[in-house]
């Protein structure tokens, strides 16, 4: 570790001048009263004043009764470099730590700002050492946080050590973790273990979302099918004017070659054994369990299938699945029009504008026809 280039003691009025520049409340400073004393030997003049203001350990051990009344003050901070010691006095007269001093001593103060409770120290000196961490330091860390109490770094060490799993298992701290501390190391695996669980979890509900989200879509589009019309596909009772494709093309357009083959299937009577009429049914079906209007819907069987899920009501044979199906669609819906950042949606117009472009430059060569959709 490099050494700084200290004095054998150092001298008070620069800790003064430096004090009076940040604490306002200490504009007239009397003589040192008490001395810091290190490992090395340097002696660090302070004033009790300060110190105690700063932390109820160094107040009580300011405050506690000396043998002899004219024995010197001294405060002994031992087991770490004196230079740490200094940097810890600092700030305390200050309320500044440099970098250097904390890429230099930044876990000997993290030991000390938690032993003197000085809780603006120890963020800063989490902060720092959760941004520098290294393969081969981080178990060294990782002990220190939890001897420290220090969550928010401890939890950042886990996050590398899981991460970095197969380089870590190298080092010697992880060799002398597994030698002297099993319990520890217990934990990390655990950790480990749960970290794997929680993504698959999320990776799984994303899935998930994903579905409920086209599905959400899905409707929207037979609906605006079945009133508007679109491209292919629409009511009999309107003019064929739409012909460029909606904003959800995709969708949409898979949905009219559904409507298209529903309607000319031999084999849609529901439980048939064409498994598109079956996927047909169920989007008529969940239609009609999230439309809210009575009888201006146009969507196909719509009023019937409502009449239906009432009777199954009333006589207690409402379907558990069906219900949390349509609850999970609704969700989707609603969670993806609050959260979808506003450059994601003008980013999703703009591919939409493009398919369009491209949809009308292949629809001048080809003809179309409108299929009639009974109700």
């Amino acid at each position: 570790m490099e050494a700084l280039h200290l004095p054998y003691e150092i001298h008070p009025h620069s800790l003064a001048a430096a004090v009076k520049d940040r604490r306002p409340e200490f504009q007239e400073l009397p003589e040192p009263d008490i001395h810091i004393a290190t490992s090395g030997g340097l002696r660090i003049p302070a004033h009790s004043t300060i110190l105690a203001s700063v932390s109820s350990v160094l107040e009580n051990m300011i405050e506690q009764p000396r043998k002899h009344r004219s024995s010197e003050k001294v405060i002994q901070i031992l087991g770490v470099p004196c230079e740490a010691v200094v940097s810890f006095v600092q700030f305390v007269y200050t309320s500044r730590c440099p970098e250097e001093y904390l890429r230099k001593y930044g876990i000997h103060l993290l030991a000390l700002s938690h032993v003197y409770l000085v809780p603006h120290l120890k963020q800063r000196c989490t902060k720092h050492l959760a941004r520098n961490l290294t393969i081969d330091s981080v178990i060294d860390i990782l002990q220190l946080a939890r001897m420290c109490d220090a969550p928010d770094l401890s939890l950042s060490c886990m996050k590398m050590v899981s991460s970095h799993f197969k380089a870590v298992e190298k080092t010697e701290g992880w060799k002398f973790l597994q030698k002297h501390d099993p319990w520890l190391e217990l934990q990390i695996l655990q950790f480990m273990d749960e970290s794997e669980l929680r993504r698959k979890r999320c990776r799984r509900q994303r899935k998930e979302q994903r579905v409920y989200l086209q599905l959400s879509d899905a409707m929207e589009c037979l609906e605006h099918i079945c009133k508007e019309g679109c491209t292919n596909v629409g009511p009999l009772d309107v003019e064929p004017t739409k012909k460029q494709p909606c904003s959800k093309f995709t969708t949409c357009h898979g949905v009219q070659l559904l409507i298209k083959h529903f309607a000319t299937c031999e084999n849609r009577v529901h439980g048939g054994a064409c498994w598109r009429c079956k996927r047909m049914w169920q989007l008529l079906r969940l239609h009609a369990s999230i439309c809210d209007q009575s009888d201006a819907c146009k969507v196909p069987l719509c009023r019937q299938f409502k009449q239906k899920m009432q009777q199954e009501n009333n006589n207690g044979k409402e379907d558990a699945k069906w219900k949390l199906l349509v609850k999970k669609v609704l969700s989707a819906k609603t969670i993806s029009s609050v959260c979808l950042p506003k450059r994601k949606r003008a980013a999703g117009d703009a591919m939409s504008a493009d398919r369009i472009r491209s949809f009308s430059l292949q629809s001048v060569e080809q003809n179309r026809s409108r299929l009639e959709i009974r109700t």
